[in-house]
């Protein structure tokens, strides 16, 4: 199991947009993913959890995943966050 934690540095928090771009992101990936906000943990590859997650601008979040590609996946969903998801 790997694990990162990021601070979300766009605006508008993970909306619409930025949750799609993360489940596909995420569904690319053969490991379970997952985000963690305030304890409260939901499956990545999953809109309707990320957008239950209520996450703003400031949160912190942790990615974790676990599977043979586990460490891509944090990595590849880390750099997405962290790229402000384009906007």
């Amino acid at each position: 199991m790997v694990e990162k934690s990021v601070v979300i540095k766009n605006e508008t928090g993970i909306h619409a947009r930025p949750a799609s771009m993360i489940v596909q992101n995420a569904s690319k990936f053969e490991s379970d993913v997952n985000i963690i906000k305030d304890g409260q943990e939901v499956n990545a590859k999953s809109i309707m959890g990320i957008m239950s997650l209520g996450i703003s601008k400031s949160s912190e979040v942790t990615i974790k995943a676990d599977g043979s590609d586990e460490q891509a996946a944090v990595d590849a969903i880390v750099e997405l966050i962290e790229s402000g998801f384009g906007e």
